[in-house]
């Protein structure tokens, strides 16, 4: 049996209207609970080890957060394989990450697979550059998409692939 996954993610419920239907077609975990959104920490903690030790620095790193306006009104590529929503201001996005990171070392945004953390609302992965180009044409005739970072959630994967949200906090407030 496969690994279970958890992450933590800022939804961006704007989004929906721009790129809800492209993400159900060309996101894979769209389809499996996935909302739109830009991710926070993946991977995390295994579903079965999130204790309450882990909710409570999870809930400290949310109340040490302010909340955040964003705003998306440009597209990028990661490859030819991946299309996403840029936002205009990562630093928050990017900060939220660094103080994750710092609270649960033993767990990387993306496992350490890269240098530099690229805040991104995925739209479209490994779909066909045809078929992602298309996406980002629809996406950006959508125009800006524009909206306040309040909420930090916590996702865990379920034994059939689909993802539950098992914990909620407020930024500033946790």
């Amino acid at each position: 049996m496969p690994e279970l996954l958890s992450g933590l993610i800022i939804e961006v419920p704007e989004a929906e209207p721009a790129v809800g239907e492209l993400r159900m077609r060309l996101d894979p975990v769209a389809a499996l609970g996935v909302p739109a959104h830009v991710t926070a920490l993946f991977p995390f903690v295994d579903p079965a080890s999130i204790d309450a030790d882990v909710l409570n620095r999870v809930a400290e790193v949310a109340r040490a957060s302010r909340p955040f306006d964003y705003r998306f009104s440009r597209t990028g590529w990661f490859g030819d394989d991946v299309l996403y929503l840029a936002p205009d201001d990562p630093a928050p996005f990017r900060d939220l990450t660094i103080r994750l990171a710092e609270a649960f070392p033993a767990w990387p945004p993306y496992g350490g697979q890269f240098a530099e953390v690229v805040p991104h609302l995925t739209i479209g992965d490994k779909a066909g550059r045809d078929v992602l180009l298309d996406a980002e044409r629809s996406a950006r005739a959508y125009g800006p998409v524009a909206g306040r970072a309040e909420r930090l959630t916590l996702m865990a994967q379920l034994p059939d692939g689909r993802w539950s949200y098992p914990g909620r906090w407020m930024l500033g407030r946790g």
